[in-house]
């Protein structure tokens, strides 16, 4: 679970920080399954490039991930963002992650409280 604790920090930090990035990603199986407001893709790391295409800076809030009864892990946050062109935005939601048994993410749904949030990297 320490992979899930590192996320979303690391993740605000890979913006500007080359060895964040590296550890961000390292926190993934190469074949993670990566869900976004119901579409899916494979691997973490195309997620990341569409990201920081799209937007200039983020942080995040979350609450602690809690184990849920199927083995996963849910957690609670927010966001606020500022995109390439400008526009800053606000989401909220739930994260629902599973681990390998090396506690890699293998499995990560990104459940944004505005459906229509996130079109843009699915």
């Amino acid at each position: 679970m320490n992979n899930l604790n590192e996320y979303f920090d690391l993740f605000d930090q890979s913006r500007t920080d080359v060895y964040a990035m590296e550890r961000l990603l390292q926190l993934f199986t190469p074949d993670a399954v990566i869900v976004l407001n119901g579409a899916t893709r494979i691997g973490f790391e195309s997620f990341m490039k569409a990201f920081y295409t799209n937007n200039s800076d983020v942080k995040h809030m979350w609450e602690k991930w809690e184990p849920q009864p199927d083995g996963s892990y849910v957690s609670n946050w927010a966001v606020c963002g500022k995109t390439v062109a400008g526009k800053v935005y606000a989401l909220t939601g739930i994260d629902i992650a599973k681990l390998d048994n090396e506690g890699k993410i293998k499995y990560l749904e990104n459940v944004p409280t505005d459906k229509n949030a996130l079109k843009t990297y699915a």
